[in-house]
């Protein structure tokens, strides 16, 4: 097991938190939303000044990297790049809406054929989602939907559950046809843990040189609304 700084600045609320051979040791939140580019290099050095305080040495940097809000995923990114080159450390990107997945899978236990859609928000009635089964194993691509009563019905024959910033306003539509809403789940980087610890035994690291999150990759491709 690792030594992992987790950052998070893909939503409203940023959050970081650090964790050694898979428990987390210490985390932060910040109370108010919007505030990743005055919270979040501060948090992140609490968490380093606790590992060294500790002799526990850092072995890698994970971070959110999408989609989300498009200054915050610049901050975190950019952080989570300058710290790991400073300290020659692994670099690990976490797919936002899988993390979004983690507290669901966690919590009270699912049929075992659920599936799981986390959402992002974006404007009106429009959200950025996947759909994962129990096993994280994708089962639709993360894309922009435009949600109407036809939305996702090719999934809607089994145990279907949405969650994350962007489904509540979902609910009246896709409520009525059968699906599930779980409230207050939210990305936070102590939720990063399991994710991060599984990248790095794999060695699904990133190009710290190069790295870039998905949102801003796919700003330039496909030009999508909102967050």
């Amino acid at each position: 097991m690792s030594c992992i700084l987790h950052i998070e600045t893909s939503a409203d609320f940023v959050s970081v938190a650090l964790s050694e051979r898979g428990a987390v040791l210490t985390d932060e939140r910040t109370d108010k939303p919007m505030r990743a580019a005055i919270d979040a290099a501060p948090m992140a050095e609490r968490m380093m000044s606790f590992a060294d305080s500790h002799a526990i040495p850092l072995d890698a940097i994970a971070v959110s990297c999408g989609p989300g809000s498009y200054t915050g995923l610049r901050i975190g990114v950019s952080l989570a790049k300058g710290l790991a080159y400073a300290r020659n450390l692994k670099l690990v990107a976490i797919p936002t809406l899988e993390l979004l997945c983690v507290p669901v899978l966690l919590g009270p236990e699912l049929p075992e054929d659920a599936l799981l859609c986390p959402m992002l928000d974006a404007r009106r009635m429009e959200v950025y989602a996947a759909v994962y089964d129990r096993a994280l194993k994708i089962q639709r691509q993360v894309q922009p939907d435009i949600i109407t009563e036809e939305s996702y019905a090719e999934f809607m024959g089994r145990p279907f559950y949405f969650f994350g910033p962007g489904a509540e306003k979902c609910r009246p539509i896709l409520e009525p046809r059968g699906a599930h809403f779980l409230a207050d789940i939210h990305p936070e980087a102590r939720w990063m843990m399991p994710l991060a610890e599984m990248r790095l035994m794999r060695e699904q690291t990133e190009d710290v040189a190069y790295f870039e999150p998905f949102y801003l990759k796919e700003a330039n491709a496909k030009k999508p609304t909102g967050i």
